[in-house]
């Protein structure tokens, strides 16, 4: 019976090849949501590094279609815009303002050209200056921002090239100029495709397993191969802040350059080819080498080949070292770690990763620190004699952070926390950080090096209430120095005090807007920084709520409730209703009932969520838990559609039980997950009168080697696979769905056609559906025009479908 549901669903699939498509206009919704897209946009906020001076960066509005549609080209997994050698539609800010801490005057930055396009703004190790680069139409230029007076300029001639991941420049220690990335002088002009094909694209594989995630925008043929060399290859450069230019080594393509803490030496790494049309640009071959500050060659540390042979498996890694860094607390040291097992989780080994390290001038043995049994997670370098390394095994969640002494191998070493990453109530934290004396950053510690600076999001079953506090390593005790209080949300944002006792946090509460404010514990003085005003004043008395509940199998679940400005339930009675979730996977169903937010969070209303839906008269149920459990030798997703109709079944009941929703005029919502989760919800169920399901993957069988936390592939778990895609299930969908997507998505597994094929099963079958395809869009809308049409479209939905619709009978399937 399966494989014939499954030969009927496949030939849906492929009759629907000739649909017929119209191109309408963009709409808008009311003017309500119009005003909520439109906004006035509070700036970002950034502190130098001795926190003397605020930046506050102005933030626009949402881009036009028009500079959404600007050229791009799609190599190895990147997007780029080839006029400026820049990433593709990059977030920016427009302008600057500086504000002292001491005094809060505030300067407006001078010297900008009108309407600027400002993005990768850094600070200087000394604080005295602000890099950024101006975003041209065709050139992404290096600016400078002056602070003591207030002003900015172009620093050097060139166009710098921001194409490769992470950021095209760094500083140097003292801060007296960057290293660079620049467009090389003479790389001639773009490179032509013959109209004549020369050849046919092959690949082979000669029996040896190359699994791959469903990678988009990989490269297709020779002439790809010959643009990511052009646009991708860079010259670095140290510029001075005189604007003084030297050329450091040759052309090639850069994936990182890092200075010694000394700053006497680089650490490189370049792509090389042979490159791969199966993998991104982040698994081609890689050579690290070690350069002196002039460029030359000094140490060829590793050559690592194609990564095109990683296990899918969660927890699995590449061969040969990974995460090579320099050792912060030391001047000129190599750290890196290398796999045991061959990066596969499946091999029985009683270690699985060791942490090595190599002194300058990098000509010894390395030196080995610690072997651990799980996979490498992080290393913290203190200037107390010691380092944390963390370990963490996926399957079981299972998180260790142990105590080395670098520069003794054979000391003890010593494990100083043990937990759960699911177990968010016994979470001690993350360590607070702080500058060493080479500038790098280094744990802050406190009582001659025996304890951490710890802060957290402090998740209780009251909700999430975070902290400071003082973590022992010894006893593994904590000591709560601060704690933020009802009825507030106040989370730290950045130390002023290594020891703790004035710190700068970002306070908000349910009816008021989040700011910025300097707390000092010892006097228990509050000082306001910033005094940004309510985004969305129109919607200041909308109704907040933080529910718990539970679900039939006793999960304790919980969510946000929402209910419009000037509601009464005696009046008003029982709501239509919105839920929007987004499900997420467990090992144990204590730890899916830990409570995950707070009471007191600031109810600000947003475009992309569902709180448009509040201006229709509905009540709102914002992040409603639909954990999936799996505990013991079961698999999270063995029983995946069963818990989500238990967890919608009980968010409903919750809303019928308090007199404010009626769940028989009820829609379910969801992005990217949260869209399979709508379609399985409708194909399973008859719980919801519509759904809205945007950036969705339905078929999972067109992810073949795994997806979001389902460890097996396909040939594995057929059955899970079939089972969970609603597209195997489209006729089961009674009630109608709405499907929007980006038509540009490069997410991986959520390919445009992904929403497409699945509105074609719906509608052959004859079901209800709309599918809204967004032109330049990835999986995320960021066009003006695209996002009030999509708000147009969920309105739409939901009052046709559900807010005026004729009574059900709901019920589950």
């Amino acid at each position: 019976m399966r494989n014939l549901r499954l030969l009927l669903t496949i030939a849906i699939l492929f009759s629907f090849t000739n649909l017929t498509y119209s191109q309408d206009t963009y709409q808008q919704p009311s003017q309500e949501l119009i005003d909520l897209v439109d906004g006035a946009r509070n700036p970002s906020v950034s502190f130098s590094p001795d926190r003397s001076t605020l930046l506050l960066q102005d933030v626009p509005s949402f881009p036009s279609i028009a500079e959404m549609a600007q050229p791009e080209l799609r190599l190895a997994g990147i997007r780029i815009n080839p006029n400026t050698n820049g990433p593709s539609r990059p977030g920016y800010v427009t302008g600057f303002t500086l504000r002292d801490m001491e005094t809060g005057e505030d300067r407006v930055v001078t010297g900008l050209p009108g309407d600027p396009v400002i993005t990768n703004v850094s600070w200087s190790p000394t604080g005295s200056h602000i890099a950024f680069l101006l975003n041209t139409d065709h050139a992404l230029e290096l600016w400078m921002v002056d602070v003591e007076s207030a002003s900015a300029g172009k620093l050097a001639d060139g166009s710098v090239n921001n194409t490769y991941y992470g950021s095209p420049f760094s500083w140097t220690r003292d801060g007296d100029a960057l290293i660079v990335q620049m467009i090389p002088d003479e790389r001639g002009d773009v490179p032509q495709e013959s109209m004549v094909p020369t050849g046919p694209v092959i690949q082979e594989s000669l029996g040896e397993a190359r699994p791959a995630r469903t990678y988009q925008d990989l490269l297709q043929n020779s002439h790809d191969e010959e643009l990511f060399d052009y646009y991708f290859t860079s010259q670095l450069t140290e510029i001075t802040l005189e604007g003084a230019v030297r050329k450091l080594g040759e052309p090639a393509i850069y994936r990182s350059v890092s200075l010694s803490p000394d700053g006497n030496y680089l650490l490189v790494n370049r792509t090389e080819r042979p490159y791969s049309y199966r993998v991104p640009a982040f698994r081609f071959p890689q050579n690290i080498q070690v350069w002196d500050r002039d460029g030359n060659l000094l140490h060829p540390f590793a050559e690592l080949p194609l990564a095109d042979r990683v296990p899918i498996a969660f927890s699995a890694t590449t061969e040969g070292p990974r995460s090579v860094s320099w050792r912060n607390d030391a001047p000129s040291t190599l750290s890196w770690v290398e796999a045991l097992d061959g990066g596969d989780p499946s091999v029985e080994v009683d270690y699985r990763d060791r942490v090595l390290t190599l002194d300058a001038p990098f000509t010894g043995e390395p030196v080995q620190h610690i072997d651990l049994e799980y996979r490498y997670s992080g290393l913290q370098w203190s200037e107390d004699g010691f380092a944390l390394v963390t370990e963490f095994w996926r399957d079981d969640r299972h998180l260790r952070t142990w105590k080395i002494n670098p520069d003794d191998p054979s000391a003890e070493t010593q494990l100083v926390m043990d937990r759960s990453t699911e177990d968010r109530y016994n979470d001690h934290g993350s360590p607070q950080m702080r500058r060493s004396q080479f500038g790098t950053w280094v744990l802050n510690t406190v009582d001659g090096g025996e304890s951490l600076l710890m802060t957290g999001i402090g998740a209780t079953p009251e909700g999430n209430r975070p902290f400071l506090s003082i973590y022992n390593l010894e006893t593994k005790e904590s000591t709560e120095l601060w704690r933020s209080e009802s009825p507030y949300y106040e989370m730290i944002v950045t130390l002023l005090e290594d020891d703790g006792s004035k710190f700068i946090t970002r306070r908000e509460s349910v009816d008021i807007q989040p700011n910025f404010f300097i707390r000092d514990i010892e006097t228990d003085e509050l000082e306001q920084l910033t005094f940004f005003d309510h985004p969305t004043p129109q919607l200041r008395d909308v109704h907040k709520e933080f529910i718990q509940y539970e679900r039939a199998d006793g999960v304790q679940l919980s969510a946000t409730l929402y209910l419009p400005p000037g509601y009464e339930k005696e009046r008003d009675g029982k709501l239509p209703v919105l839920v929007w979730a987004y499900p997420r996977e467990f090992r144990s169903a204590d730890a899916a009932g830990q409570v995950a937010d707070s009471p007191y969070r600031f109810a600000g209303m947003s475009h992309w969520g569902p709180h448009f839906a509040l201006t229709l008269g509905f009540a709102v149920v914002e992040n409603a838990t639909m954990p999936i459990v799996g505990e013991g030798d079961e698999n999270p997703n063995d029983t995946f559609v069963e818990q989500l109709i238990f967890s919608a079944e009980a968010v409903l009941y919750e809303l019928e039980n308090r007199g404010v929703g009626d769940r028989t005029r009820a829609a379910i919502g969801g992005h990217s997950y949260g869209a399979f989760m709508t379609a399985n919800l409708l194909a399973h169920s008859r719980i919801f009168r519509a759904g809205i399901a945007r950036s969705g993957a339905f078929n999972r069988t067109l992810t073949p080697f795994g997806f979001q936390a389902e460890p097996r592939n396909f040939w594995e778990s057929s059955e899970i696979y079939l089972s969970m895609s609603p597209f195997m299930h489209a006729d089961g969908i009674k009630d109608p769905i709405l499907f929007i997507h980006g038509a540009e998505d490069n997410n991986s597994g959520t390919f445009p056609m992904q929403s497409e094929r699945m509105y074609a099963a719906v509608s052959g079958l004859g079901g209800v559906a709309r599918l809204v395809m967004l032109p330049e869009e990835s999986h995320g809308y960021r066009a003006r025009e695209s996002v009030l049409h999509m708000l147009y479209e969920q309105s739409e939905w939901l009052n046709r479908y559900v807010k005026n619709a004729e009574e059900i009978t709901v019920e589950a399937e």
